[in-house]
């Protein structure tokens, strides 16, 4: 991409951004970033932030030579440990992209502009190890535009707490249920209360609720019958009733507190919004859920689709109304709502996992290398 013309004044994207939502790229990699590409993106107006997650960097390194030499050097000096190795390589690209959104950040007062790293996935139900984590990562980043991506399990949400509290940026990821999202949203509240209280500035902290969109549809549509009129309609109740908490949550003396010192909202993010089944429209996801104070970050795929034909003159406000009729249809339907969610929690711990366990196994395999052969660096699975 890289077409002023798909962003410009009156085009799908900018109205999306006049209406107060962000959109963010759902991907990184090296060349993407060193080609100028995603200068180009940013300088379009197409994007102001970028988030990736452990199936993202496990395409990025497997399936490229971008990080051969940086891959080579770290063998030659004597690196053994994947891990290691991945917060080296891993972590230069997000330098690299925090760099390049670092006009964004400040021309947006710090609202956008932000690129994110996960911590490993295995930390999903180890609070004290994700703290330690997450904090290791922000500071070896050294960015101010950097959040810290953290599942939203019971663990994830009180390590959100303390990391808010010592002005770690946060992105809480894998949220898919409605009370995933309170409990990230409470705990942020408690993080700024207890910052305030400690007198420290709450005006540069962030975070965002990736809320997880499409997969509920995907789960969801094969609990019901052929031919329901309730399929394809979960995702966007669901989504639209998390929109309806923020709003309550975000409100009254205890956050108007936080406001006069100088907090502003966790904005909920909009993850997982490319659409999985076929027979539904390429934008469902990005069309339906425009929002005020919300992002919504798109693979590129996604991105090019909705900037060429996408609808930016509905919303979520067509949606809100018909929201509980549609929770209720898929009640009497029998769907447990919650028990979904859960599941699809356990499930995306268990694809993450999974794939960043196999980008370390293809990382320690380059790090093994015949240094003085012809190494087989980006030839990934």
């Amino acid at each position: 991409m890289g077409n002023a013309g798909v962003s410009g004044e009156g085009s799908p994207i900018a109205r999306l951004r006049a209406r107060g939502q962000s959109v963010w790229l759902d991907y990184i990699q090296r060349n993407l970033i060193l080609s100028g590409r995603l200068a180009q993106m940013i300088g379009d107006g197409l994007i102001s932030g970028v988030t990736s997650n452990p199936s993202i960097f496990r395409k990025a390194i497997s399936e490229s030579d971008d990080y051969e030499s940086d891959l080579v050097a770290m063998a030659k000096s004597g690196v053994t440990d994947p891990y290691i190795a991945f917060v080296s390589a891993g972590g230069e690209d997000i330098k690299l992209a925090a760099q390049v959104l670092n006009r964004v950040y400040e021309e947006s007062s710090a609202l956008d502009g932000y690129v994110s790293l996960e911590v490993p996935p295995a930390l999903a139900d180890d609070y004290e190890g994700t703290v330690d984590e997450a904090r290791r990562l922000f500071g070896l980043i050294g960015r101010p535009n950097v959040m810290i991506k953290v599942p939203g399990t019971d663990a994830g949400a009180k390590a959100l707490e303390d990391l808010i509290a010592e002005g770690v940026n946060v992105n809480q990821t894998l949220l898919f249920g409605v009370g995933h999202y309170e409990r990230s949203a409470e705990a942020y509240l408690r993080g700024l209360e207890r910052r305030l209280d400690a007198g420290e500035d709450l005006s540069r902290v962030a975070s965002v609720a990736s809320f997880f969109v499409s997969r509920l549809d995907t789960a969801i549509d094969n609990l019901l019958p052929e031919g329901s009129a309730l399929r394809g309609k979960a995702a966007i109740a669901n989504t639209c009733l998390a929109y309806r908490r923020f709003r309550e949550i975000f409100a009254g003396a205890r956050w108007e507190r936080l406001v006069a010192a100088g907090a502003r909202y966790q904005r909920p993010l909009w993850a997982s919004t490319s659409t999985k089944n076929p027979a539904y429209p390429d934008t469902l996801y990005v069309d339906a859920l425009i929002a005020p104070d919300t992002v919504n970050t798109l693979p590129e795929v996604t991105l090019n689709a909705f900037a060429e034909h996408g609808d930016s003159i509905g919303g979520i406000d067509d949606h809100l109304a018909s929201t509980d009729d549609v929770l209720k249809g898929l009640a009497d339907a029998g769907v447990d709502l919650n028990l979904v969610t859960e599941r699809l929690l356990a499930e995306g711990l268990e694809a993450f996992a999974a794939d960043f366990d196999t980008l370390l196994d293809r990382i320690g395999e380059l790090l093994k290398v015949d240094l003085e052969g012809a190494p087989e660096l980006g030839k990934g699975d």
